[in-house]
């Protein structure tokens, strides 16, 4: 009797070791994120800084891969919060913005016909963007494309059968082109690929918010 409750208070004892390391791991890196260096491709094709200044930009409505079509949103909203954190010398208009200036106006059916043609052509009608840009007050019309997105789990290592450490990654792949309404032409556009990763007990991955908001900073830095 004695060797039994011997046995079931060591294992008690190793028990609750275990679950005390399982803890101080999780709060030491719970906060461990990293970024690896992300892939950046920028080509300034007709965009001066002081053009941009003046003409003010405004964000249509993002393309996305297939099964990421409702996030849209939190994209455009992602994005343009950390274009006016870093660029505050620009007039911006986000997103909710121009769907209603676009709406007001009844302009809804030229607008969805405009993205139809784009889908076939990678071209939007120059008279459509002129519409577009007259209703927001803005030249330059900004198109964000979620081309990849992708979230991993890694288990480290674990202790009597408890998971330890595990290793949350996600990826992105980002496009930005910025379009001049008054030519109808591709004034500027970047694309970014980058992957951030979160060691932590917990089970949330690092979410899509962060990572655009990583891969926004990168591209904005390289506006004119």
């Amino acid at each position: 009797m004695v060797k039994g409750w011997r046995k079931y208070r060591t294992s008690l004892l190793v028990i609750g070791l275990a679950l005390l390391l399982n803890a101080c791991a999780n709060q030491q890196l719970q906060s461990k994120t990293q970024q690896n260096i992300p892939t950046t491709q920028v080509l300034t094709i007709d965009l001066q800084s002081a053009d941009l200044r003046k003409g003010g930009i405004a964000f249509i409505t993002p393309s996305s891969i297939t099964g990421q079509e409702e996030d849209k949103q939190a994209l455009a909203l992602a994005f343009t919060q950390i274009l006016l954190k870093l660029r505050p010398d620009l007039c911006v208009m986000a997103l909710p913005q121009t769907l209603s200036a676009i709406n007001r106006e009844g302009l809804t059916r030229e607008y969805r016909q405009m993205f139809e043609d784009y889908r076939l052509t990678g071209i939007f009608d120059r008279e459509t963007l002129q519409k577009v840009a007259g209703v927001t007050k803005a030249r330059y019309l900004a198109q964000l494309k979620l081309g990849a997105f992708r979230q991993e789990s890694k288990s480290r290592f674990g202790m009597l059968g408890l998971r330890v450490l595990e290793t949350k990654t996600s990826t992105i792949r980002l496009f930005l082109q910025i379009w001049d309404s008054q030519d109808g032409s591709v004034a500027w556009e970047g694309a970014q690929e980058s992957t951030v990763s979160h060691e932590s007990l917990a089970e949330e991955y690092v979410s899509m918010k962060s990572i655009v908001q990583e891969s926004a900073r990168d591209l904005v830095a390289h506006l004119p």
